[in-house]
């Protein structure tokens, strides 16, 4: 993520923020500019941003902004959708006349907007389905009243990405990652990993990089369901720290994938903050972790894949033990080894193949 000042007083913002606390400007994620921009009004229900790059045009404000207070984006003001581009993604949103759904609903967009953000910087942006057949969607749905019914189950399938709501509450989440004995558990690791198998039908399937897949991953074709149930019943095999980046990645190439995935997400993300932070690490002692310029994964060209990843293990290094002084669980409570780094770099390499001109 970038680090974001209001064009009018140059505070500090941040992503989710709607209003400078300094100067009381209102405040909207700009996507045709790739920063949170304040703004002025413009008569009627538009707005300008002072930024020289912005040529004077005129946004509104995404519905979801100023009808739910569920947004913080804008669309251009010649755009004919209501909804901002992240906003359109989503078909399906809670019943918000339940006590606690819109709160819910505010939490799972603000994670799906900050992958939106890294997937737009990748030059990889997602097409509603309102536009494209092929496109993507969300559907954010609630466990049935009746627990007879079967419950709502966050995963994905063709091209539909569907998230259970009750995942936005922080202890229901926990108890759910307890479970499960998973070390990491959050909504946007979740759209993370969804998005994963969203983009493996889109820049896999059916391309000349499927072979070179299943020498990385594994032959995809073997039984999805009968895998899950294998992993379910049975757990990973013993020695799957050696060979995935998780546990759930060794359940079926397309789980491998997916997890892969996201962590390259989750890779980009906190580099390209760490980066714009100016974040230096400069070891007191020879052999200590260093990293004297942090690379900007999400700039204007991809970084060498050797440049991020020698990166990213000082920065994890740094990110845990953060956590650690301050009595939290580790902020990335994972181990990679050359084997998950390989699929890292196929993860890489296959966005920088298939990214969008600038």
């Amino acid at each position: 993520m970038k680090v974001f000042r209001c064009d009018h007083c140059r505070q500090l913002v941040f992503f989710e923020n709607v209003r400078c606390v300094s100067c009381g400007h209102t405040l909207a994620f700009l996507p045709d500019l790739g920063v949170v921009g304040s703004l002025d009004p413009a008569g009627g229900d538009r707005w300008t941003n002072p930024l020289p790059r912005a040529g004077g045009r005129a946004y509104r404000l995404c519905h979801n902004y100023t009808t739910h207070d569920v947004c913080n984006w804008a669309v251009p003001a010649d755009d004919p959708h209501a909804l901002c581009q992240s906003c359109r993604l989503t078909t399906v949103i809670p019943n918000l006349s339940r006590e606690g759904n819109k709160a819910a609903w505010f939490k799972i967009e603000v994670a799906k907007r900050r992958l939106v953000y890294t997937l737009l910087a990748l030059r990889l942006p997602p097409a509603a389905r309102a536009d494209d057949p092929a496109g993507l969607a969300f559907e954010f749905l609630a466990d049935p009243d009746d627990p007879a019914r079967p419950r709502v189950l966050t995963g994905h399938a063709g091209g539909v990405i569907t998230v259970n709501i009750a995942e936005a509450d922080d202890a229901t989440r926990e108890q759910v990652r307890n479970q499960f004995h998973e070390p990491y558990r959050t909504l946007l690791g979740h759209f993370r990993h969804e998005s994963g198998h969203y983009y493996w039908d889109r820049l896999v399937r059916d391309t000349p990089r499927l072979d070179a897949f299943r020498a990385v991953f594994g032959d995809e074709r073997a039984d999805y369901a009968e895998a899950l149930r294998r992993h379910h019943d049975g757990g990973p095999p013993a020695d799957w720290a050696a060979r995935f980046v998780s546990a759930y990645a060794s359940a079926h190439p397309w789980e491998d994938w997916a997890e892969t995935w996201a962590h390259y997400l989750h890779v980009v993300d906190a580099l390209e903050t760490a980066s714009a932070c100016g974040v230096r690490l400069l070891p007191p002692r020879a052999g200590d972790p260093a990293v004297r310029a942090i690379p900007n994964p999400l700039g204007d060209g991809p970084e060498p894949f050797d440049v991020l990843i020698e990166s990213w293990f000082p920065v994890t290094y740094l990110l845990n033990n953060l956590n650690r002084g301050l009595g939290l669980p580790d902020a990335y409570p994972f181990v990679l080894t050359p084997a998950a780094v390989r699929k890292l770099r196929f993860v890489h390499d296959t966005v920088a193949e298939t990214r969008r001109p600038a």
